[in-house]
């Protein structure tokens, strides 16, 4: 039996089963698709736009200048199309810039290479050239701590053991598989919750104390082997030491301005730290050569770039798409966030460029500091459509301003750069024929799978929190969490050019078809 029978057979028997009853026959804009469909195909700007984010306005790290750079020339694009009300709107927080100026890190004596490696953002740096010892540090217990007093002033610290290498029997690069997608349609719904222990546990505790010892000890930087192997260098935020006693909502984070950051802190690549353990347990004396200039700038509150395209007789009620502008600093935030941002940056430049005049006001939100928290997207829904009022479950306290009252939807991106193959329903059944009809055109394009699952770690989590639909992709996986995914090799190169022209044309056609439906989007019971 093939596959689409199969999941139309699925569909029939879930809708018979939710007792769902539909006052309105959705239908797919057809004729506006085939339009979009034609502007791909003949003037798609989707990989230009992605080259500026990145290889012109990559890495965009929240809170610093290759942020606001980025911003700039996104604000000058949406501008130059015609896109109304183009802004920077700040959030909340304020945190300080970071960027690195120059780095290098050799290994000299018997044995000398340089080292494929990465700071970690918002280190701080040395003056000049800084030469020292190379040492493991190997603390399973606090007890251990005592051996290390006085020896670790001015050396190099490793600080993990070595890192698991082994062979590519399977492909790294990967699409989902029309088995999976099937286990997906027939998933049920749940909910995701997502916990942290107030109890400071014994390995969190022996932990802070290992990065308080090294502090006051005077070692120069630490190095830890990255996950992954083929030189690729998995890299975030330094690790400001706090103690576990202290509530997760009151501790500071690496880039928070009164957060003080004593020594640098190094990625490094598996194959290089390995060796670098290898030659201290054959006791070679290994120094290390260290040059880290970085800039950090004053703190600067973050701010996402809003848009929207004007609505005409509803033009109170809102549809939106976004995904997060900011990036990590190991390479520059191409398929982390640099694709999501091109395909609705081509959303919109493709319905300006068609002349369509939505029902709903379309707004585009590109937010910063998602990295840090999903800083930008939570920031603006509390400004602009609501909030929570209760602290714990069950959750069903929340004020609404006008906007939020009025709001329809909002379809993010952010999982890479491979193409869309349906939708996460977040259990919001009432969407289900809706996304159904929606998909019909792109069933040749690979997409059409619905699933009553949840998916979490994006925007689009922000506006679930307050109730109000939103929704994240399905999409082919490739080798994000393998290979690009907050890593220095997170570059132009990993995109996928068909894929990205199939996610503009469906994000177009979505906020298209969201802004004319009848009828209001229907919101999770």
């Amino acid at each position: 039996m093939a596959l689409q029978t199969i999941l139309r057979i699925t569909l029939f028997l879930s809708l018979i089963s939710t007792g769902y009853t539909q006052s309105v026959i959705e239908k797919a804009d057809t004729s506006v698709i085939s339009k979009i469909r034609a502007e791909i195909s003949q003037n798609s700007q989707v990989m230009n736009l992605l080259k500026n984010l990145t290889d012109i306005n990559g890495p965009r790290l929240t809170f610093s200048p290759g942020y606001t750079k980025a911003a700039g020339w996104v604000k000058d694009q949406l501008t130059g199309w015609g896109v109304e009300n183009v802004k920077f709107e700040n959030f909340e927080q304020v945190g300080k810039g970071w960027t690195i100026r120059k780095f290098s890190l050799t290994a000299v004596g018997n044995a000398s290479f340089p080292l494929i490696a990465y700071p970690k953002a918002w280190s701080n740096g040395v003056k000049g050239t800084v030469t020292g010892e190379l040492i493991y540090f190997d603390i399973k217990s606090e007890a251990d701590l005592l051996q290390y007093k006085g020896k670790l002033k001015n050396k190099f610290v490793l600080l993990n053991s070595e890192r698991e290498i082994d062979p590519h029997f399977q492909p790294e690069a990967t699409r989902v598989a029309d088995s999976t997608l099937l286990k997906m349609t027939n998933a049920t719904p749940g909910e995701q919750a997502n916990r942290r222990s107030t109890e400071p546990s014994s390995a969190a505790l022996l932990n802070y104390k290992k990065w308080k010892f090294l502090i006051v000890e005077g070692a120069i930087a630490t190095l830890e082997g990255s996950r992954g192997d083929g030189g690729t260098v998995f890299v975030m935020g330094a690790t400001y030491p706090q103690s576990p006693e202290i509530e997760w909502d009151k501790r500071m984070a690496s880039w928070h301005p009164e957060a003080e950051i004593k020594m640098p802190q190094i990625m490094v690549a598996g194959e290089h730290y390995n060796r670098l353990l290898r030659l201290i347990e054959e006791k070679e004396k290994i120094k290390l050569e260290l040059n880290l200039e970085v800039e950090t700038t004053t703190p600067v509150n973050g701010f996402n770039v809003i848009a929207e395209i004007p609505g005409t007789n509803l033009k109170d009620e809102i549809v939106m798409i976004g995904g997060h502008l900011d990036s990590w600093h190991g390479g520059t935030g191409s398929t982390d966030n640099g694709a999501g941002v091109a395909t609705c940056l081509e959303a919109v430049r493709i319905i300006q460029k068609l002349g369509l005049k939505p029902k709903r006001t379309i707004k585009i939100g590109l937010w910063g500091g998602e990295e840090q928290g999903l800083l930008g997207s939570r920031g603006f829904v509390k400004q602009h459509l609501g909030e929570r009022l209760d602290k714990t479950a069950p959750w069903d306290s929340i004020s609404y301003q006008p906007d939020g009252e009025k709001f329809q939807v909002y379809f993010n991106m952010d999982n890479g750069s491979g193409k869309f193959r349906g939708i996460n329903m977040e259990g919001n059944e009432g969407t289900r024929p809706i996304f159904r009809a929606w998909f019909s055109p792109f069933e040749k394009d690979g997409a059409s799978t619905l699933t009553p699952r949840s998916t979490g770690s994006t925007d689009h989590v922000a506006f679930n929190a307050i109730g109000l639909p939103g929704f994240q992709f399905i999409q082919d996986p490739i080798h994000y969490f393998q290979r690009t995914w907050h890593s220095n090799m997170d570059v132009y190169d990993h995109a996928l050019e068909a894929d990205l022209k199939q996610t503009s044309m469906i994000m177009a056609s979505f906020v298209w078809m969201a802004a004319n439906r009848e009828g209001s989007f229907p919101r999770k019971k």
